[in-house]
């Protein structure tokens, strides 16, 4: 009886499980087809994500399972099923949430690190030995270190300037967004942004150290680039690759003179400071991005380039970093269509995050850090868990990272392309079925709680016009995660629900099945 459906115009819910005894029985009145709803299915209680008469894969004829092949077999697993979900909801419930809401349950999100609440903005991370050096902006100083034995503190701000001087061509106060890096030598180079006093632009210069800690000394008697023709040049950074050769990334500071802005790549030698090639431009300002494109990091991941930059303006909510990748160093780069971090992508628990950079170790895990606005203005340095989908592309915990529904493996269901308002255009549609099912492949940066927030459609509504309530039942890697329930939307309008999951590192199944009534599902947003 488990395969049996009535479709109707509106669900109706005529018939219940038996508990126990894995039957179905008819409990209410087939009310006639009215014109006011849409054929969904009239939902039979707990519909199972997986159970008797379900397939393990989308291909083939519907074939009962083994399970459903005599009734003492079916009941004692609805009896496992009933306690197994129970339980998993209960956990969901009370689980190992991160923060707590208004309503007593957990949530999964693991909101990013308030590392340094103080005025550090455009952080640049440097490890040596077990200890962690964080450099920024000037403030207060010329240049700012913090240093650390714990990414999450507490952090010591250092009492000397690590940069006391400038170079003979930089006038003092807008000293902007350093990097350091170690050279083969064991010496510390340091890129930073000073004012140009001959051009007043922003122009890019060096200095050498001996210690992370400074005091770095200048390089030159001129900047090592300042292309005031172009508005200047800001937000160095250094990437060696894996054959050991080195690079030198910049923008040009058009943005000031009213000109587009690009990323460049320049070669250089091993001592960070000697060109040996001419510079490539990887990317510029289009699109949704504004004025600007600026701060880029380059990291290398598996085949993949990923260079991070930062779009909108940095005193504000409107400053969010991206990701641009390439299978080369020099590109072309494929820019992502939706920002890595943003104010929405945390869901307001940073605004404004810029300015990154990304710290792969070995020890701790892979992390960014970056800068978020505070409510008094200045901006602060956050710390958060960094991880690598399956294509090499980053995911930051307690990021949004979205998985389109229309992606997902779906069985006894199909994908709507005409689904007017919806994420990318389309929806899994017709998860109308006892033993229909939509999976999609979430990624997790480390192992713990999440929360999955689903785009959803819902136009259910029962034999009196009545608007209804849907809900789907939740499955990580095959194991019960919950049911989400779906306010009632209308057609093709669209919300979002959340549910609270535990997530292993690295890739995981998801599965969404009905539980009551119907929904259409849009996307899945993990953080």
């Amino acid at each position: 009886m488990s395969d049996v459906r009535l479709l109707v115009p509106h669900p109706i819910p005529l018939l219940r499980r038996i508990a126990g005894a894995g039957l179905l029985v008819l409990v209410g009145t087939l009310v006639a087809a009215s014109t006011v709803g849409t054929s969904v299915l009239a939902t039979a209680g707990s519909a199972r994500a997986d159970g008797p008469g379900s397939v393990q894969g989308t291909d083939g004829p519907l074939r009962p399972s083994a399970a459903a092949e005599t009734a003492a077999e079916t009941a004692a697993e609805t009896a496992a099923e009933t306690a197994a979900e129970t339980a998993a909801e209960s956990g969901a419930a009370t689980g190992d949430g991160e923060g707590a809401r208004p309503d007593g349950r957990a949530t999964g999100t693991k909101h990013p690190t308030l590392a340094l609440d103080q005025d550090f903005p455009d952080p640049d991370i440097l490890e040596v030995g077990d200890t962690y050096y964080v450099y920024s902006t000037n403030s207060a100083k010329t240049l700012p270190v913090a240093s650390a034995t714990s990414l999450d503190g507490p952090w010591t701000v250092q009492q000397e300037d690590a940069l006391p001087r400038l170079g003979e061509w930089a006038s003092s106060g807008f000293t902007w967004a350093p990097d350091v890096s170690r050279r083969a030598d064991g010496t510390f180079l340091l890129y930073y942004t000073a004012r140009h006093t001959a051009s007043n632009r922003q122009c890019i210069g060096a200095a050498i150290a001996d210690s992370p800690r400074g005091p770095f000394v200048p390089v030159g008697a001129e900047p090592l680039v300042c292309p005031a023709e172009a508005g200047g040049a800001i937000d160095a950074s250094s990437f060696v690759d894996r054959d050991g050769r080195r690079y030198l990334l910049y923008k040009n500071d058009g943005n000031a003179i009213g000109l587009p802005t690009t990323i460049y790549l320049q070669p250089v030698a091993p001592d960070g400071v000697t060109f040996t090639g001419e510079r490539v431009p990887l990317i510029s300002n289009d699109g949704d991005e504004g004025w600007l494109v600026e701060a880029p990091v380059l990291v290398r991941q598996g085949t993949s380039y990923n260079l991070f930059y930062a779009t909108g303006e940095y005193w504000n909510g409107t400053y969010a970093t991206r990701i641009a990748t390439a299978a080369s160093v020099a590109g072309p780069y494929t820019k992502a269509d939706r920002p890595l971090l943003s104010t929405a992508t945390f869901d307001g628990a940073v605004t404004g995050p810029g300015g990154a950079d990304v710290l792969q170790d070995t020890d701790a895990g892979d992390h960014i850090v970056f800068h978020g606005v505070r409510d008094g203005g200045y901006r602060a340095l956050y710390v958060a868990e960094l991880g690598w989908a399956a294509d090499d592309t980053p995911v930051v915990r307690g990021s949004r990272f979205r998985v389109e529904g229309e992606s997902g493996r779906v069985h006894h269901a199909s994908v709507r392309t005409d689904a007017t308002g919806a994420s990318g255009g389309a929806v899994v549609a017709d998860l109308d079925h006892p033993d229909s099912w939509v999976e999609l492949q979430v990624y997790a940066p480390r192992s713990g709680a999440y929360t999955l927030h689903v785009g959803y459609g819902n136009a259910s509504v029962d034999s009196n016009g009545a608007e209804r309530t849907a809900s789907h039942h939740v499955a990580v890697d095959g194991r019960r995660a919950g049911t989400i329930e779906y306010p009632f939307t209308g057609t093709d309008t669209w919300g979002e629900a959340t549910v609270d999951v535990r997530l292993s590192a690295g890739s995981n199944t998801v599965r969404l099945g009905p539980a009551a009534w119907v929904a259409e599902v849009d996307y899945v947003d993990v953080a």
